[in-house]
């Protein structure tokens, strides 16, 4: 099973329920789990065979998305206005109340970030000023 699959499952009364249309499959069952093994089992018999990932998706949950992409958003920018500071990184963990080693990956990728860039032309002064 080196191909993987994504797909949507969606609460419909007391089952998940998902339809894979690029395949052809319907598949449900009471649990997330249970819902993936229906879909793996229903590839197959399709020729199918790959890992079957589902995605919940109810209002709430998409909510609880953008709140987590919006809270990860704002760590990053804190993470970075304090090390612009010269601020240690036990003391941005205990300020962002973020784990040490997520404070360190994201400085990391920062500067991986800036390494790659292009370094930024100087300013043009101007000319004939005293």
């Amino acid at each position: 099973m080196s191909e993987t699959i994504a797909g949507r499952a969606h609460r419909r009364g007391r089952t998940w329920v998902t339809h894979l249309a690029e395949h052809g499959v319907y598949a449900h069952g009471r649990t997330l789990r249970a819902t993936e093994a229906n879909v793996a089992q229903a590839l197959e018999l399709v020729g199918v065979s790959a890992e079957v990932t589902l995605v919940p998706v109810t209002p709430e949950l998409e909510t609880l998305r953008a709140a987590d992409d919006a809270r990860e958003q704002a760590l990053r920018a804190a993470v970075h206005a304090l090390a612009l500071r010269r601020t240690t990184r036990t003391d941005i963990a205990l300020a962002t109340r973020a784990p040490a080693w997520q404070v360190k990956q994201i400085l990391a990728e920062q500067a991986k970030k800036d390494d790659s860039q292009p370094p930024a032309e100087p300013a043009a002064t101007a000319e004939g000023t005293t």
